[in-house]
Formats: structure tokens, sequence, C-alpha cells
């Protein structure tokens, strides 16, 4: 009888599945239909979640990479009782529906993460059982074990075949991250064809190589195997998992083992085809037998238990470290503690000034100590983007390395650096993980041109409107003699156009403070930082307007007396180079405004008053400043108006003598502005 109605529930799974696609005559079958066993072990007897709580701290995580498998997953949260209605399954990829072609987080209940670009749930998977590792080893004491849940995800054939995999599963490895465990749906199809004309390496091997368990399952039905398996997995505690489930795509239709399986419905006919040859009645579509509902809802009662366990444990917990229970739950709230910013630097003014990387170090270090939320870390980069925070510690499974450079910190998966190694893809993606995940703030570093590596995963925190602060520097052609691989020219302007993605380019040490302070208080989107490698002058703020006014994206940095007939605007680095054109000017009887416009977006959010009480409508005449490309710049400058910028790349060279060829000078800029005004 057991068997009986787990074959029920699998078949449940399958084809609430089947006639999701087919009902929207868009989607894909063929991953339901083979992976739904796993799926059904893992759900009832391993996944620890309470489907009335979807948001409930300690829950198991669950990520579906495969992401056009999305009719699995939905199927899933409907059958254990999340709030989505059978209403909700029929309306599969339709117009204003709570289920989308693919997961979306914040969509619909019970997705952790929005997935669909191969590859990226995975490595977000990593990031989430990174942050359970870190928030564990921080707060959990002895006989309060307050954190303590696995990450589980499903992969498939492409998420492997994707680079950003390789990079997390080889630091995941290293991290030794025994509770993320990963059900590989090894079906041996593609979307074009068979794996066998791209992807014949020994998936196995490769795991156990970069530090994993692996296991093999030969019969993707085989229930009792499965169990077995996942249980092995949760026994090895300091290595992360890889079952290797041998499936077959489509399984039970005439299509099974085709590719012709993967991304399009079965066809009215294969549905019943399928439906006769698995034993399902052909009749009523969107099937649900009282006995599998009633056995998949046994979640709610199951959910409801470990919840109520944890809560009691909570309790005594906050009870005995009431401290850490405040401070734990103020990062899981989201909450910025009181005083948080007590410690920003304020700069002085000074000519010769610092680089913004430089300042944005000192900012983060200042920050870090009383936001226990901030963890992060770079690309291998962190002597050249300062983002190490001394006495933090370094997010570790414990061994130290023989390198001398990080003797005095701990070693520990309590600490807050994380090491990410040269894997810029993997590192935005991780981070993405870390907050969706709850708890932390989380930054990345990198020199800005490796920012092109991280589209995917930023373009995904966006959408998502996850806050994740993403550190470039080295933001221009004036890196210098590394030449123009080195020299982003383009990324700003590709940066800009991600919807959802707050571009900030500060221009001095303290603008970068604003910066700083504005990304931490930024909860609903992510953040981008655009520093500089070279050093720019600490503008004097009696003189200036003070760098509070970054918060509205731009502002009137310096004025002039009555209305002015040029406007000259400046970010980044290039902003000192304005204000210093700009004072020539109106010293030469000018009426020249210069505007410090570090960030379009934030200047895009401020109503139209605010926003034509820094660019007047009247004044045409205006002119952009800025070290890469001039693509987009006509919004702000309109049509009668020009620009400085740079449409083609850098040159090898010291960085000053760059900047000079390329027209980054006062007395170009006095130029190009008096030729707007026809004074030329």
């Amino acid at each position: 009888m057991a068997a009986d109605l787990d074959q029920t529930c699998v078949n449940t799974i399958r084809f609430l599945s089947v006639d999701m696609v087919q009902k929207a005559n868009s989607g894909h079958p063929g991953l339901p239909l083979g992976a739904a066993p796993m799926a059904y072990v893992l759900w009832t007897k391993f996944l620890k979640h309470h489907p009335e709580n979807p948001h409930w701290a300690d829950r198991d995580r669950f990520v579906l990479s495969a992401g056009h498998g999305s009719a699995l997953l939905y199927s899933l949260l409907y059958l254990t009782g999340y709030d989505l209605s059978l209403d909700d399954i029929k309306q599969f990829r339709q117009w204003g529906s709570r289920t989308p072609g693919h997961p979306e987080r914040g969509h619909t209940p019970g997705v952790e993460v929005t997935t669909g670009p191969l590859g990226q749930g995975m490595a977000n998977a990593v990031g989430m059982a990174m942050a359970e590792a870190q928030l564990a080893a921080r707060y959990n004491r002895d006989g309060h074990k307050v954190v303590d849940h696995h990450t589980y995800a499903i992969v498939s054939d492409g998420d492997l075949m994707e680079g950003v995999t390789s990079e997390a599963a080889s630091l995941a490895g290293h991290l030794k991250l025994g509770k993320l465990i990963c059900l590989y749906d090894d079906n041996y199809v593609t979307l074009a064809a068979g794996t066998d004309i791209t992807f014949t390496e020994n998936r196995a091997a490769r795991f156990k190589a970069y530090g994993w368990h692996v296991q093999t399952i030969e019969n993707g039905n085989d229930l009792d195997a499965i169990e077995k398996a996942i249980k092995r997995a949760k026994g090895k505690k300091d290595q992360p998992s890889m079952i290797l489930v041998r499936t077959h795509i489509g399984f039970g239709s005439p299509l099974q083992d085709s590719y012709k399986a993967h991304g399009s419905p079965l066809g009215a006919d294969n549905v019943i085809k399928t439906k006769q040859k698995l034993g399902w009645p052909t009749e009523p579509a969107f099937l649900v037998p009282e006995e599998a509902l009633a056995h998949f809802r046994e979640a709610q009662k199951k959910g409801k238990g470990a919840e109520t366990g944890w809560k009691r444990r909570w309790n005594k917990y906050a009870k005995a470290y009431p401290a850490l229970a405040a401070e734990l739950q103020g990062s899981l709230d989201g909450k910025l503690p009181v005083g948080w910013d007590a410690d920003v630097p304020v700069f002085p003014a000074d000519a010769k000034g610092l680089a913004t990387r430089v300042a944005g170090g000192k900012v983060l270090s200042a920050i870090a100590p009383k936001l226990p939320a901030i963890s992060g870390g770079s690309a291998d980069l962190d002597p050249s983007t300062h983002t190490a925070v001394k006495g933090s510690g370094v997010f570790s499974p414990g061994k130290e390395p023989d390198e001398q450079s990080c003797e005095e910190e701990t070693w520990s998966y309590a600490g807050r650096n994380l090491h990410f190694g040269v894997r810029e893809h993997a590192m935005g993606a991780i981070a993405n993980g870390l907050t969706a995940h709850g708890g932390f703030i989380p930054y990345t570093a990198t020199f800005m041109v490796f920012s092109d590596y991280m589209r995917p995963p930023m373009r995904l925190a966006a959408i998502m409107g996850l806050q994740v602060v993403n550190v470039f520097t080295h933001d221009s052609i004036a890196v210098g003699e590394d030449g123009p691989t080195h020299e982003p020219v383009e990324q700003l302007a590709g940066l800009r156009s991600v919807p959802n993605l707050n571009v900030i380019r500060p221009g001095d040490a303290n603008e970068t403070a604003v910066a700083w302070k504005v990304a931490i208080e930024t909860q609903n989107r992510p953040t981008a930082l655009i520093l500089s490698r070279q050093n720019v002058p600490t503008l004097d703020r009696n003189k200036f307007a003070s760098a509070e006014g970054l918060r509205k994206g731009a502002y009137v940095l310096l004025a002039c007396e009555g209305e002015p007939e040029l406007i000259v605007i400046g970010t980044g680095a290039e902003t000192g180079l304005v204000a210093q054109a700009v004072e020539k000017l109106q010293a030469e009887g000018i009426n020249a405004r210069a505007v410090s416009m570090p960030s379009w977006e934030l200047f895009a959010d401020q109503d139209q008053a605010y926003r034509d009480s820094v660019l007047p409508p009247n004044v045409h005449a205006r002119l952009a400043v800025e070290a890469g490309c001039r693509e987009g710049w006509e919004r702000w400058v309109g049509d009668h108006g020009s620009g400085i910028g740079v449409n083609r790349y850098g040159a090898s060279a010291p960085g000053e003598l760059v900047l000079e060829k390329y027209g980054f000078t006062v007395d170009n800029v006095i130029a190009k502005a008096k030729a707007l005004l026809g004074n030329s």
C-alpha cells in the first residue's frame, strides 16, 4: 500500500506538471517527468520546511537550479500546502500568473531564488550553504543550536556545463560545505541533442576532484535508493554532496530520452499515451487524488511541529544569550543597528587626496564592526580593492594556509572575510545566495573591467531586488600601465543599462562615504560602487556643497552668481577636474555651474522639481565629463549639450599621461565648455 501511494504521489507531480505545460502550450515537461521521484523523496522525507511560513529562518533551502523545470516546483509547492492554488497551477505562464515560466523569488511563495539562467541556482545554493555555516558558527552555542539546516538543489546537465558551477563547486569543495546536497538529473539529454555531442567528461570524477562526496544512482525511479543516498549525504559533515541520479527525460512518454521532450509540450495525443503508459487516468486534467494530496499536506503538520520546536529552542537561546539573539534577529529582519554609521570618517580637504578605493576601504572598516550583517570579499584582489576588514576573521573550515599575510586573522566558519579566488562569476552568484538566505548584506569586489564576468548574477540580483553591494575599483583609463585589457571603457554604460541596479560613482572620499551609506540603506536593489585606482582631490566642503547631495544622485557642487548659462557635469574621479574648470570659468566672468552626478539612478528617482533645480531646462549649454563611453549622456545634456568621454579603448602608459592624451585636462574642459557657449 505504501509503495502504491508513493507511486501515486510521484505520478501526481508528473502529470500536474505535464498538464500545466500542455494547457499553456509552452514549457518544459521533460524534466518533471524524469525528476519527479527524486523530488518526491526529498520533499516528503527530508526537506525541513513549513508551507504556512515560507520565511521561517531555520528552514532548509531548496533551489531548482534547472529553472526551466518550474512546473515541477509549482506542483510541489501546491501539493505540500503553500499559498498556491490549483487555479494558479492552471494559469502557468499566463499574464499576471503566480506561476511564471521560470521560478521568480518574491513572486511565488516558497521560491527561494529566481532561476532559469543555467548554473546560477547551483551557485546561489553554495552561497546559502555558506550563509548557514557562518551564522551557525557565529551564533550557535553549546546546547543551543538555533541555526541548523541544509541547502538542497536539483541541477541539470546544462547547469553543470556552465562555467559558473565549476567555479562555485570548486570553492564549495574547498570550504567543505557539508550541508550542501545537490541532486543531479543525469538524463543524458540537453535542449538540442544528447549530451554525447558536447558533454562526455566523467562528472562523478570531476566532483570528487573538487572534494565533493559523490554517489551514483543507476535507476532514477528507485525511491529507496534515492532515500538512502540522501541519508548518506547528510552524514557527510565535511563534504558537499553530489548525487548523480540516472533519469530519463520525458519518462513514460513517446518522446522519452529525446531532446524533443525538453522544451515543448508533449502534444495532446502524447499526453494521453504517457498517462496510459504510467497508469494514470486520461481525464480529468490536473487530477490530484485525495490520498496523494493528504499525504503531501502532511508537510504542513510536520513543518508546524518543526518550527514550534525551533521556537522553543530559540526562546531558551534568547534567555541565555540575549545580546546574541537580538543581534541575529536584527540581521535576519534586515534592521540596521542604532549607530551603525557612527564611526564613518569625515575626510579633511586635501588637494592631493586619495583614491576612492582607499577611502572605500576606510569606510567599510568603520562600518563592519557595528554592522554584523556585513560579510564579503574579493576575487583574489583584496590588496588592490581595499575590501578586507581586519579583525573580522576569514571564512574557512579552519585550516590556515602558510601565507604570512593572513596570520593575524582567525580562520573559521565564523569569519566574515570571504576569499572567492579568481572566480568573479561565482562570487556574484554566491553573494545573491547569501542575501536570499537572509541575515547578510554581502559585498563583492573586483576591478571594474571584470564586471563583465558578473553581469548574469547582477542582473538576477536586480530582478529579485536583492541587496548586494558590488565594489568595482580601477574604474577608468587612469589604470594606466596595465593597458586596454584592464581599462574599463564601456562597462559603466553597460551597468547603467541594468534596470533596478543603483550605479554610484563617487567623486571624492566624502562622496564615497555617503555612497557606502546609501548602499547599506538601500535594501530593495543591488548597488554597484565605482571607485578609482588613482588619487583624487578631497574637495573642500566649505567651498563646495556637502557630499550628502550624493543621496539625490546629482547636486549643485558649485553654484554661480545668478542663473547659470553653462552647466558642467562630472562624475567620479572627474568631479575634481570639473570643479577646477568651473572655478576658472567663473573667474573669467562666465556664469558656470558645476554639478556632481555620481548616480543617474538616484537622480532619476527624484521628482521633476528637484531635477530641474539641478539641471534647469532653459540651460542648454551642458557639458558632461566622464572617463567612459558617452552612450546615454544625451538624457542629461540634451540635444544641444556635449561631452568629454572615451569611445575607444585605453592605452598602456602612466595613468596621468593617458588621461591627458584623452583630453581629461582642465584646459580641455574649459575649451569644450566655451565652445558650447560660442566663446571659443
